[in-house]
């Protein structure tokens, strides 16, 4: 019952924070625009960065940001973006969230040295206004199955002409070049920055936000509500910042922490089974999993990886349970390497589990795991150092005589691990002489004068 209240009573602190975190937004918004209408701004613009894969949670930004350009009538949502790509699901509903939007959105490729690969393509073409900074690259957009074959099959052809319809029709929409949409598609071409301008795959190049900013005004798009007129004009730019869980889901989401997450549940889940009643390893095993599950939901896991990673966990317990002198542990070694590399269901390296992630976790695994079964082993050998079998050989004093002659042999009292037994002696042994404990019938030890 106290851990329970302890552990309310942390939650209800750590509430208040997390709603704060959430309404940061809005906070920071209030305040810029209070603190600039003096400045007579001619223009709001909402600024906020994508770095890193495209997943879930970037989704989620995206979304929420355009629902809050449009519900503040703000002129501008900016989107500054560096990806190696993403997956598949999470940029289709970036993409249709940016083309549904009625406040035009720009995608710039920065900083210097950043690209749009991949999934970044899609958002890239999807956007009113494209724009890159220099010495950045663009495409290598195209598809393929997720065990990496090449597509030659009916159903990936679908995919393939699928998503090049998709490109086509977006570059259409914007005015934009489809050929070397199709190109990037289909031949994963990728090209510079000076490239992307020449080619009309971009809009605009510029140094820095402030110089694309200058260089969009007065640019004329084409939005969901018609066509527009881009208003940058002095502008006021406001940041949109990750809130406290979209950080947090966005650390759990990534493919080398969700396969963290799950093999530290195992082991937690392992601790626990090897010594039971200890709770500390099986509740954080049981969180590990419980995160490690939902990172799964957001990501295209490969299910015979996923069970291989199990297995692995189930040869864990075994080898604490069974003296297999080690063969089970190196075959749960030999499973959560397979498993981690097949985890998830995707050819390109910067969306799989890192491989010396999967090594080091496989190696810290098997070490906790032989580490435990060599003591459970110990333990089972050792001679008892409790209860009554513990006695034996233990030394003690003879605090009354022992010379009662019984049909078992000689009777008295000796002190012996702090209490007083009734002993047994095969001879008559004096008060204070020392004995050593051989034999332990229920409540007697039998004792024998020391060498």
């Amino acid at each position: 019952m106290r851990k329970i209240f302890i552990s309310t009573i942390l939650l209800s602190l750590l509430m208040p924070f997390c709603l704060a975190q959430s309404d940061s937004t809005e906070t920071d918004t209030t305040a810029i625009i209070k603190n600039n209408e003096s400045e007579k701004a001619f223009s709001i613009v909402y600024h906020m960065v994508i770095d890193g894969p495209i997943g879930t949670v970037s989704a989620d930004r995206v979304i929420d940001a355009v629902k809050t350009v449009e519900a503040e009538h703000a002129d501008l949502l900016l989107i500054t973006m560096d990806t190696p790509g993403g997956f598949n699901d999470s940029f289709w509903d970036i993409t249709k969230a940016i083309m549904n939007s009625t406040v035009p959105v720009a995608i710039y490729v920065h900083p210097v040295g950043a690209k749009a690969a991949s999934a970044g393509v899609y958002i890239a073409y999807s956007a009113h206004i494209a724009a890159m900074a220099p010495s950045t690259n663009i495409g290598a957009a195209h598809v393929v199955s997720g065990s990496g074959e090449p597509i030659d099959s009916v159903l990936m052809e679908k995919i393939m002409n699928d998503a090049v319809a998709s490109l086509k029709a977006m570059a259409d929409r914007n005015g934009r070049n489809p050929e070397w949409a199709e190109d990037a598609a289909r031949l994963s071409v990728s090209i510079t920055d000076k490239e992307a301008l020449e080619l009309n795959v971009v809009d605009f190049l510029a140094e820095d936000i402030e110089s694309l900013l200058e260089q969009i005004d007065g640019f004329e798009v084409t939005t969901v509500s018609g066509k527009q007129i881009v208003n940058t004009k002095n502008p006021m730019t406001i940041p949109i910042k990750k809130t406290f869980i979209q950080s947090f889901l966005d650390i759990i989401t990534s493919p080398n922490i969700a396969f963290i997450l799950f093999s530290l549940g195992g082991l937690g889940l392992v601790l626990e089974l090897y010594n039971p009643g200890s709770i500390l390893p099986g509740v954080v095993g049981g969180i590990c999993i419980i995160l490690a599950f939902y990172s799964f939901r957001t990501l295209p896991i490969n299910y015979a990886g996923l069970l291989l990673i199990i297995f692995a966990i189930i040869l864990f317990i075994l080898e604490v349970k069974i003296a297999s002198h080690g063969l089970l542990a190196i075959g749960g070694v030999v499973s959560v390497i397979i498993g981690g590399m097949m985890l998830i269901d995707t050819v390109d390296p910067s969306l799989q589990v890192s491989k010396s992630v999967i090594f080091t976790i496989a190696l810290l695994l098997a070490g906790f795991i032989v580490l435990a079964g060599m003591l459970a082993y110990k333990a089972r050998v050792s001679k008892p150092t409790t209860g009554v079998e513990g006695l034996v050989g233990e030394p003690g004093t003879v605090k009354e005589k022992i010379d009662g002659a019984t049909s078992t042999g000689f009777t008295g009292y000796v002190y012996v691990a702090g209490e007083l037994w009734e002993a047994v002696s095969d001879s008559p042994i004096e008060v204070g002489v020392g004995v050593t404990v051989v034999e332990v019938d229920k409540m007697k030890i039998q004792v024998k004068p020391k060498a």
